[in-house]
This record gives C-alpha cells, sequence and structure tokens, in this order.
C-alpha cells in the first residue's frame, strides 16, 4: 500500500469521527487552593468541538487520495 493510500484512509477515517462525534472532550486539573500544607483541586471537563465542515474536508480529502493512488497504481 502506497504512503497516499495510508494517509487518504486515516484521513476518511478522522473526518468520520469529526462527522460522528463533532469533538472531543478531555479532564483538566486546577489547583484551587493552595495554603501551605492544605491543597484543593477540582476537575473540569472541557470540550473542542470539531466542525461538521472540517469533518467533510478531511473526508473528500481522503477519498480523493484514495481514489488517485489507486489510479496511479494500476
Amino acid at each position: 500500500m502506497k504512503i497516499n493510500a495510508v494517509v487518504g484512509v486515516l484521513l476518511i477515517v478522522l473526518g468520520v469521527f469529526a462527522l460522528a462525534y463533532g469533538g472531543f472532550t478531555y479532564t483538566k486539573k486546577e489547583n484551587v487552593i493552595n495554603l501551605g500544607p492544605i491543597q484543593a483541586t477540582a476537575e473540569t471537563q472541557k470540550t473542542v468541538p470539531l466542525p461538521p465542515i472540517l469533518g467533510g474536508a478531511a473526508l473528500v480529502a481522503g477519498v480523493v487520495l484514495v481514489v488517485l493512488s489507486s489510479k496511479k497504481g494500476a
């Protein structure tokens, strides 16, 4: 399998993920209070949205790369 086809398949997978989930969430620990030996932390969840146009563009680019890679090899 050529590198263009591999990159194309990865773009297709990432595009489908972006369209299906619309973003990803991660947890961040923050120090709320730090008074000598006394510490308090809080966990907050942050969400990074991925616009649908980004997922669609990745999907189309991946399909184009896979098609061009298959035509070049034939």
